[in-house]
């Protein structure tokens, strides 16, 4: 009796497991790569595209993907298309698109907007018990799951010396262990690491002042653990430990707007920005006990993202170029003279890119097509396409749908705004 006992309880615990591991919990999924740990996903969608589960269309104004653990959907919004005043994070059930609650950030400064559009641009980071949100001017808060009552709360721009980029914070935070990383931008250091806890500082990078981009932050454990972000000056790397700058490299650089996030490979690191800007493979070695040296192995124009971000799977890396097409580029191969892609394709116009389960879903930012396309190095081989059926009813301005698809749990999440639309690609039903 004993013996089957521990082994039903091994069976549930393989079964949370599971559901726990196709969860979306923060920006670009568990690690912050894009990719989706969700299986068992269509391989293919009817004419129409999958089956339609809801649609929720109080989302609000925003930019921002969802953040989705097990049964839970937490997303940011405005509730003024013009100003970006009253921000809030709403929690949804993500089975019947239902609120569970809604709750206003209390900003402190304020909306934004800009002629390319208002309200919330930045991710929710779900961990634990907890959800973290950073608004367009800057309010960073921990709010609690359970009801979204407000844990503690900074500005980043009173409490720790940053400056609002042109067109708003834009980063999703990044929880690692019992620590927060943000990046304020400014003389005071342009991250900073707190105690996720209470938003105690630990560490400012002061080697390094730049005013704060609109990338996220991501990890990398070669020779040292680093944390790699880029500003408007390029690519940087400080110390996990201490903030203590690593290097630097003009990859990604540009004069307007520095947006994707990098991405790590094992030892590679792959940046890319528009504005002619272009892309830049790094090579990272340990050097000593506690050192790492950074090598550019190419920087060229084989890639301009300025937005929609780049995924690498199985050593080739997949996104949508400001030269007019998506590419399938076999990276690591490429040098500072030859920047010809595997594959291009214009079938569908400029968009965001997400992974699952062996295909790619790709979201056009004109008018919400979404196209699964498999994770096919040699050409761009189409297994599905359809158009969201409900669009935002404000007006768009010099603005466009710029929020990434998020697939987890079996449902694909696409959002225009306040129009957040959940679709079965499991065959849930």
């Amino acid at each position: 009796m004993k013996s089957t006992r521990i082994l039903a309880l091994a069976v549930c615990l393989l079964g949370a497991t599971t559901a726990i591991s196709a969860d979306w919990p923060q920006w670009r999924g568990p690690n912050r790569d894009g990719i989706s740990k969700d299986t068992g996903l269509l391989k293919a969608w009817p004419t129409a595209g999958p089956k339609l589960l809801w649609t929720f269309e109080e989302a609000g104004v925003g930019y921002g993907t969802p953040a989705v653990v097990g049964d839970r959907l937490y997303i940011l919004g405005s509730e003024d298309p013009e100003k970006g005043d009253k921000e809030f994070l709403t929690c949804i059930n993500s089975k019947d698109g239902k609120i569970v609650w809604k709750k206003e950030l209390d900003n402190s400064a304020g909306g934004y907007s800009t002629n390319w559009g208002s309200g919330p641009r930045s991710s929710p980071t779900v961990d634990g018990d907890f959800v973290y949100v950073l608004g367009a001017r800057g309010d960073l808060q921990c709010r609690k799951v359970s009801d979204g009552s407000k844990v503690w709360g900074i500005s980043l721009v009173k409490d720790l010396g940053g400056k609002i980029p042109g067109w708003g914070y834009s980063e999703s935070i990044l929880i690692d262990g019992e620590n927060l990383l943000c990046t304020p931008g400014g003389a005071k250091g342009t991250i900073a690491c707190l105690k996720k806890a209470t938003g105690a500082v630990v560490w400012r990078s002061t080697e390094l002042t730049e005013g704060a981009a609109y990338s996220s932050i991501v990890i990398s454990n070669v020779g040292v653990k680093q944390y790699i972000t880029l500003v408007p000056g390029g690519t940087v790397s400080v110390s996990a430990a201490e903030g203590k700058l690593l290097w630097k490299s003009p990859a990604g650089k540009n004069g307007v707007a520095v947006i994707p996030t990098a991405v790590v490979n094992d030892k590679y690191v792959f940046v890319t920005s528009g504005y002619g800007s272009g892309c830049g493979l790094l090579e990272l070695t340990a050097d000593g006990k506690d050192g790492v040296k950074m090598k550019e192995i190419y920087l060229n124009k084989a890639m301009l993202n300025q937005h929609g971000g780049v995924i690498n799977f199985e050593n080739f890396l997949y996104g949508f170029s400001d030269k007019g097409s998506w590419l399938c580029l076999d990276y690591l191969k490429l040098d500072k003279d030859n920047e010809t892609p595997a594959w291009k394709s214009s079938k569908l116009d400029k968009g965001s890119i997400t992974f699952a389960d062996g295909h790619f879903y790709c979201y056009g930012q004109g008018k919400g097509v979404c196209v699964l396309i498999e994770a096919n190095p040699k050409e761009w081989k189409e297994t599905g396409r359809f158009e969201i059926p409900k669009k935002s009813k404000f007006p768009r301005r010099s603005g466009a749908i710029w929020s990434h698809p998020v697939v987890a749990n079996g449902k694909l999440f696409l959002r225009d705004h306040e129009v957040l639309s959940c679709f079965d690609v499991k065959g849930l039903d």
